[in-house]
């Protein structure tokens, strides 16, 4: 009679024990598949089954995931001349699936403000005109990937973001997990540029092979600053505040050394809009800035004026040893980098003037700018092995998508700046301050580096572009919540960020 006492015994007794069970079955099945093949494939069923499930019941680990991970992520290349960063754009696919899915399923709610917000509205019409200027585009495989590019980056970075975001505590986590990554890679550079003396012209070999170049690993420290120095501002007294303080001198620290011109200028820059938004002249700021170009653009254009900057090519040079050197080839217009740059300028504005209205597609201006260059301009690096760009991401829109897509981006960027002046002076805690000129901040330092760079299409950039619009869309959510509520303690109003 012990025999049939003892199976019901032996057979799992609750869920986490049947789910073992089915596991150890699944693993047996996957080694016996194995075996029987000779294939290792089989093993990764056991795998897959097990990340669906865990996705099934909380895939917001996934989005952390991405964010430690991000500043280690590295372009692979695939067949057809397209290229993906990896691990970054295939966990950017998977939440965008399991977003997809769990907001049909209704697990997941964005509120229906976020969806009408101009911010959203400006995104989706750019992303529409997008489409519009690949029907025209000279290389339409290029363009398709950018518009599906494009996809799993704003679904991740702005709405997952909203959705994950749901208090304060929130958006310094979102910002630790990327700083930590960060950190770890400023240690590891330094480690390796320390071994040459932290010499101007080994910083791109010591950054390898987790940043293409210096001015991305510069501009990744130089945006996650505003964040370490508020969330710091923000922790209690403690090993927290330690911690950040810790991160924030780290980042400082691999910016400065990381010689990139813009991410340093960009600290200060951001400290004066700092006061620009104290000040309520956001908008003037702007308006002077839009008019400037304007301006500058017709004196170039006008008559040519642009000949009389080209450079002379015997004495446009790179000083690789001496960062002094550097500067003064900078201002006297014979840095080889900076002269590249207007080399790209001339042949952007040329493309603009042959297609002013659609552009040549998204992501093809290489190398179609090759047939609008002017030999005047032409410097010893004009060969572009590493295929890079114009090195101004507002004459890239419009070289690319014309004036309508040029347009929608610099009101993109307009609208949020403006949106962080406002939410500075309607917010009544501190707390929320911070907040906003944490995310705000570092929009603008990235915007900056984007006068001289293309960088919303890089992974480890493009990805707090688009999470500081989504963070300032939930602040001026909280702020709204906070004005409907009753009057606040008066120390609580007070006006220091």
């Amino acid at each position: 009679m012990a025999g049939p006492a003892l199976l019901p015994r032996l057979l799992p007794q609750d869920s986490a024990q049947r789910w073992y069970v089915v596991f150890v079955l699944l693993l047996l099945l996957a080694g016996t598949g194995a075996l029987l093949s000779g294939s290792p494939l089989w093993l990764a069923v056991p795998v897959a089954v097990v990340g669906a499930l865990v996705l099934a019941v909380d895939w917001r680990w996934v989005y952390y995931l991405l964010l430690i991970t991000l500043a280690f992520s590295r372009e692979v290349h695939l067949p057809g001349g397209l290229s993906m960063d990896v691990p970054s754009e295939p966990l950017m696919l998977v939440l965008l699936g399991c977003f997809a899915v769990s907001a049909l399923t209704s697990r997941t709610h964005v509120a229906a403000r976020f969806w009408s917000h101009p911010l959203v509205i400006i995104m989706g019409l750019a992303l529409l005109w997008s489409s519009v200027s690949t029907l025209f585009s000279v290389d339409s495989m290029k363009s398709v990937k950018y518009l599906l590019a494009k996809t799993w980056y704003i679904i991740p970075f702005v709405f997952v973001t909203l959705a994950i975001v749901r208090r304060p505590a929130d958006v310094w986590r979102i910002a630790a997990f990327y700083t930590v990554g960060a950190a770890l890679t400023v240690l590891y550079t330094s480690a390796r540029h320390a071994g040459r003396g932290f010499s101007f012209d080994s910083i791109n070999w010591a950054i390898q092979p987790y940043y293409i170049n210096h001015v991305i690993y510069a501009a990744v420290l130089a945006l996650l600053v505003p964040y370490a120095f508020y969330a710091a501002l923000e922790s209690p007294s403690g090993p927290r505040r330690l911690a950040w303080r810790i991160g924030l001198a780290v980042l400082v620290f691999g910016v400065l050394l990381s010689y990139t011109r813009a991410s340093i200028l960009s600290l200060p820059l951001a400290a004066l809009f700092y006061g620009v938004v104290r000040l309520r002249l956001t908008r003037v700021v702007l308006t002077g800035a839009i008019i400037a170009v304007l301006s500058g653009a017709f004196y170039f254009m006008s008559q040519n004026n642009y000949m009389l900057y080209a450079p002379d090519f015997e004495k446009t040079v790179f000083n690789g040893h001496n960062f002094e050197k550097h500067l003064e080839a900078t201002y006297k217009m014979e840095d080889v980098s900076g002269m590249e740059r207007v080399y790209r300028w001339v042949a952007a504005a040329r493309m603009i003037s042959d297609k002013p209205l659609t552009g040549s597609g998204p992501s093809t201006f290489y190398p179609e700018y090759k047939r609008y260059t002017v030999k005047s301009f032409r410097t010893y690096v004009s060969d572009n092995p590493e295929h890079s760009t114009t090195h101004n991401y507002f004459l890239l829109q419009m070289a690319e998508q014309g004036a309508p897509g040029l347009i929608l981006f610099v009101l993109l960027v307009a609208t949020a700046l403006v949106l962080v002046e406002r939410l500075y002076h309607r917010a009544r805690t501190r707390q929320h301050r911070r907040l906003v000129l944490a995310a705000g901040l570092s929009l603008v330092i990235i915007t900056f580096h984007l006068l001289l760079n293309e960088l919303v299409e890089v992974d480890k950039i493009g990805s707090f572009f688009y999470i500081a619009l989504a963070l300032l869309m939930r602040v001026e959510g909280w702020i709204e919540e906070e004005a409907a509520s009753p009057e606040l303690p008066a120390a609580s109003q007070e006006r220091e960020a």
